[in-house]
């Protein structure tokens, strides 16, 4: 009731482990919202990722659902420690790491990463997180004692990814703090190498923020240069790809 008063709007999920919230604010009522999470002792402090690109169509409705999990990972949370996470690096350590070595790992789905990662990541080819966790313990296997560098689209994914695998026995397991959407405004407010290319996949109307003018996709269709990713009209179909506007 309070948020419907000032016009916010977005997606919100509660569960036992956490919140996550997607929102678009108005501009006039920021200072309204932000002073209702601070005033509450529970929401205090709560960390805001600003989008990289405002576009004023990210949602349309505001939507607050109660769910087991803030992301489907099919974990049992209680055979390990979900709080227990990796480093968190900021960009100049996040660099850093990438220059001297570190395996880099896409914590994203497949259409996420295929229109923007960061150079020489592992980029699975999974349809959920579900999937991918399973994939990347495949393809991590033997390499427990080298240090590891994980990073998504704002860090929630990495919260669990990181805790999961420091569970499985990964002696050096770090997370990009804030996801890239935090990486691209420290690398644009700092002026630091941007080892990022292409765009940021984002669940809202919008469907990406761009991060550098590289294009790396193609259309599923023609094979033109393209990254812009359209929902199928066809209900039945309802798939998420890549098409250009030819």
């Amino acid at each position: 009731r309070e948020w419907e008063s000032i016009g916010c709007l977005g997606r919100i999920y509660l569960a036992n482990e956490g919140i996550n919230a997607q929102m678009s604010v108005p501009s006039n009522h920021w200072d309204a919202f932000e002073a209702h999470i601070e005033k509450d002792e529970l929401l205090s402090g709560v960390p805001f990722k600003v989008a990289v690109e405002d576009s004023n169509r990210s949602f349309y409705k505001l939507k607050i659902k109660v769910r087991n999990k803030i992301v489907a990972d099919g974990l049992d949370d209680t055979s390990f420690n979900p709080w227990n996470t990796g480093n968190h690096l900021n960009a100049i350590e996040f660099n850093q790491a990438i220059a001297d070595g570190a395996i880099v790992v896409d914590m994203r789905n497949h259409y996420e990463s295929e229109v923007g990662h960061f150079k020489g990541a592992i980029l699975p080819d999974a349809d959920t997180f579900r999937d991918e966790l399973k994939m990347v313990e495949s393809m991590l296997d033997g390499k427990e004692n080298e240090k590891i560098l994980m990073y998504c689209t704002g860090g929630i994914r990495c919260e669990k990814a990181s805790a999961y695998f420091k569970h499985l026995g990964f002696k050096d397991v770090n997370q990009l703090k804030g996801g890239i959407i935090e990486y691209a405004h420290q690398v644009q407010e700092q002026q630091l190498e941007n080892k990022y290319i292409g765009k940021n996949f984002v669940f809202d109307e919008r469907l990406g923020e761009r991060i550098t003018d590289d294009v790396i996709a193609t259309c599923h269709q023609c094979g033109k240069t393209c990254d812009n990713h359209t929902n199928c009209l066809n209900e039945d179909c309802h798939l998420l790809f890549i098409q250009c506007d030819e």
